[in-house]
């Protein structure tokens, strides 16, 4: 079949960029990156600029891919909108993807790559600390939460971000913890935290939106009581009564930041994982 973008009018516009989400039961979720690629397209207006999901929000990927094929495209840059490369964006969206193809064979397409890891989640981590009134002290820990995943590397990924940020202080110590698939969770991090000696802790939210993930690391990093510190202490050490009490006698995360949502520093990843795919010598899928 011709690829219909094929025409004897000069150059082809820039291939459409469609992102790919990984989609939520929670409104709050698609919202959250609607807005992230409202800030996208403010960066580039003259860009074609489209998002999926992978599950629960439309449009699918098959959707999106198939409008894209019937408007005439003959190449799309797919990212995925993702903190890390896990099975989302490894084996689960190419597969999607091969599927989807069937309804356009001739538009050839450019496999991005994820979100993170990247040097500007970390400045957006701590735009979002910041945003919720947390400060790098000496008193005070860094927990870093993300999903979890049964990917080692992708959680090694979150544990770089949260070593960067202990490197960049001066906080106390900063970790990872996961929602889900790998420990420690949140609440045992921060139970763990105080049973060392912190005053204070704070929770990055490292997840792209709001949604059920984000809700838990919440929960569970403000439940932390006294007494689930002090048990913690006695795994990790004594610890002085007063030091697990933190400051104000309660143990529990002192702030929990947003998710990072529409930070500008992701809008600038996006276009540059883009430009990446395009400087590439062959199509990837």
């Amino acid at each position: 079949m011709r690829d219909p973008s094929v025409t004897g009018d000069g150059p082809r516009p820039a291939p459409p960029l469609l992102a790919v989400a990984h989609g939520s039961r929670d409104p709050r979720s698609a919202a959250a990156v609607e807005a992230l690629f409202e800030r996208v397209r403010a960066l580039r207006p003259e860009a074609d600029v489209r998002v999926s999901y992978l599950d629960h929000t439309a449009p699918s990927v098959r959707d999106a891919l198939a409008s894209l094929a019937a408007e005439g495209a003959g190449e799309v840059v797919v990212l995925p909108a993702l903190l890390t490369a896990a099975y989302h964006s490894k084996v689960d969206l190419p597969k999607v993807l091969e599927r989807a193809r069937e309804t356009g064979p001739w538009v050839r397409v450019r496999y991005a790559g994820t979100l993170g890891p990247h040097p500007g989640l970390v400045a957006a981590v701590e735009r979002r600390l910041a945003e919720a009134g947390a400060t790098a002290a000496p008193d005070t820990a860094l927990v870093v939460a993300s999903a979890g995943s049964s990917d080692p590397g992708a959680n090694a990924t979150v544990e770089s971000v949260a070593a960067e940020l202990a490197a960049r202080g001066p906080w106390r110590e900063a970790v990872a913890a996961f929602a889900s698939a790998a420990r420690p969770t949140p609440a045992e991090a921060v139970a763990a935290a105080y049973a060392r000696g912190a005053r204070r802790v704070a929770v990055a939210t490292y997840l792209l939106a709001p949604g059920f993930f984000a809700d838990r690391v919440r929960e569970q990093a403000e439940a932390v009581t006294v007494a689930e510190a002090e048990a913690v202490a006695e795994v990790v050490g004594p610890v002085g009564s007063t030091e697990v009490a933190g400051a104000e006698g309660a143990a529990g995360s002192t702030v929990v930041s947003e998710a990072l949502g529409a930070a500008p520093e992701l809008a600038e990843i996006v276009w540059e994982r883009y430009d990446a795919a395009l400087a590439e010598r062959h199509v990837l899928v």
